[in-house]
This record gives structure tokens, sequence and C-alpha cells, in this order.
């Protein structure tokens, strides 16, 4: 019995098709048999419109755990890092905070603990939840399968199972994601369907705590710094741009002598400055294109948007952000419903 052909659908190539030789096959997806000609190595199943490769063959995964042991160290040293900036930037800064004053350390207090809690949260939703499994379809044999009903799914020779149009297989993982974006070793996990929006607003969050730490580190360093000395004798008779030079450079050099005097904390508000700055540019940077391919319809890895005219396509393009943030509704939508009601209750 024969359902499916090819995805060629032209008279011409069916009549080369029938005079050249043929094989016979069988649809992975419904079980039925196909006749194919012999250069066909791809086709697509009239009935279910499973797509087959004959050519593609399973790739080894003998090193599966070792990317699963990757993964759990830098999501191990990621945590381990997150709670030592927490807890010791409140022990380096919050002295020299509430010596300022009470109210100012319990507002910083409230700050901390908020963007801590946001962080820390949306990093666990986005490490430790599925990505997105594909669901779970009827497939192998012609009574289950109904026409049409794997219309674009291919087979996954790693899961050996049928594999959506949207899904991709992350050797990492070991299994198929749905929506797949990338597989981010930092969270140890695939960042697809199910924990994208976490994914996001760990990123906002990680930035905006960045940001926070950067500022307090700098302001309580001033407070806690070494006084340095500097002779500006050297630069008697030195004029015009020698002068601006020698300057900042005794400056400077003053700047790191006394450093030699800074304590613990100051050290540690140091370190807390240069790490903070340089994760900011790094997030911030990897927010932005994150952002940029939602506001496209796209993700790392495959469209996301349907095909459609070039007009509705730029009307489109703001709506994706709205989309995935969950808002589905204008603000005056909801302004002009309760106009309605109250218009209705008054009369």
């Amino acid at each position: 019995m024969v359902m499916a052909s090819s995805s060629s659908s032209s008279p011409e190539e069916q009549c080369g098709a029938e005079v050249s030789d043929n094989y016979e096959t069988t649809c992975w997806g419904c079980g039925l048999r196909v006749m194919l000609p012999s250069c066909a190595s791809i086709f697509k199943c009239g009935w279910c419109g499973a797509i087959t490769d004959q050519n593609k063959k399973k790739r080894d995964e003998k090193c599966l755990g070792w990317r699963l042991l990757r993964d759990r160290c830098f999501l191990s040293a990621v945590l381990v890092f997150m709670f030592f900036v927490i807890f010791g930037g409140v022990w380096a800064m919050y002295p020299v905070v509430f010596s300022v004053s009470i109210l100012w350390g319990i507002f910083h207090s409230i700050i901390t603990t908020i963007l801590s809690i946001a962080t820390i949260s949306f990093f666990s939703l986005a490490a430790f939840r599925c990505a997105g499994i594909p669901p779970n379809i009827l497939w192998g044999s012609y009574p289950t399968v109904g026409k049409g009903d794997l219309e674009n799914y291919t087979f996954c020779h790693y899961c050996l199972k049928p594999k959506s149009p949207r899904a991709h297989h992350c050797r990492s993982c070991g299994k198929c994601i749905l929506d797949m974006d990338h597989h981010c070793p930092f969270i140890g996990n695939c960042v697809g369907a199910a924990n994208h929006y976490s994914f996001i607003c760990f990123l906002i969050s990680a930035v905006l705590s960045t940001i926070y730490v950067s500022i307090m580190s700098a302001y309580t360093s001033l407070h806690i710094w070494p006084p340095s000395s500097y002779s500006l004798s050297r630069l008697k008779g030195i004029t015009g741009r020698d002068l601006a030079w020698r300057l900042v450079n005794e400056i400077f050099i003053a700047f790191l002598r006394s450093a030699l005097f800074l304590s613990a904390r100051g050290l540690l508000l140091v370190y807390l400055f240069i790490a903070s700055v340089s994760l900011q540019i790094g997030l911030s940077v990897l927010l932005w294109q994150q952002l940029s391919f939602i506001y496209q319809g796209k993700t790392f890895l495959s469209n996301l948007s349907s095909q459609a005219d070039n007009d509705e396509e730029e009307k489109k393009d703001c709506q994706n952000l709205v989309r995935f943030f969950g808002f589905q509704h204008p603000v005056s939508r909801f302004l002009s419903n309760f106009r309605v009601t109250r218009k209705r209750h008054d009369t």
C-alpha cells in the first residue's frame, strides 16, 4: 500500500520517478510503505507528514557524562560566587552604611534583600527547571496516526522518538528541547520554552544587582580609603602637556601607594567593584542580544516567527516582547473596559 511520496510534486518529476529505479521503504511515523526513487534520500510522507532523512546517522554520545560534570561544576561555581558577593558585600559595606545613618542602612538593606532574592530565585528557576520537552504523540503505526498528525515532524536518532518542528536535540542535556535558544553551561541547563522567561528575568536582576554593587562598593571605598599624600614640589618648572601628564601620574602613584594600607574590607570592596563592572558589561551584552532575538521573534537556533508580509512583521515585532513577558493586553484596553463598566453601573 503506497500512501506517501517525496516532497516534490510536479508532473515532470513524477514521470521521471516512475521511469527510474524505485525502492520500497517504510515511513517511521505511520508505518506505511512508500515507493521512492533511488535518488531520494529525504522524503516527506504524504499521509502523516513526517520527514525522513535516510542519510542521517546517530552520532556517538560518549562525552555526555563529561558535559554533565562540566555543567555541574559551572553551576556550583556560579552559586558560590553569588553567595560570596552577597555575604561579602554585606560584611564589607554595611558597617560604613549604617555609620552614616540608620535609615540609610535600613533602606539599603531592603534593596539588597530584594535584589538578592530575585537574582537567586530566577537563577534557580532557570537552572533547575526543565527547559521544555516536546509533547508525546502517538506514532509508528497507521491506525494510531491520522492524516497530517506528524506534519513536518522529524525523527530524533538520539531520543528515538518524534521531534517537533520547533524542537532541537541538545547533546549536553541528552534530550530534545522545545523552542531551544541555547545551552548555557553557567546554569547547567538549556534555555527553552519553559525557562526562557526565568533566564531573561535572571539577566535583568543580575544586571541591576551588579550596577548596585559597583555603586555601593565605590561609595563605601571612598569612606574607608586611606589618605593619600603627594608632593607638588616636583612639578616646579614644568609647563604645557608635560605638567598635566606629570600631575595625573603623581596622583595615580599616590593613590596606589595609599592602597597598600587598605584593610581586608577595603581589598574586598576593590575586588567587588572590578568584578561587578566586568560582569555588568558581559551580562548587559547578553541581555541585549536576547531581547533583540525576542523582539525579532527568533531564538538563537531557530526562527519562531511565522512568515508574513513585511508590514505585518513590523507590527508583530513590538508585540513579541509584550507576549513574551506576559502582557497580552495593553493598558488602554483595561482602562476602556473600566470606563464601560463604570458607565453601566452609573446608569
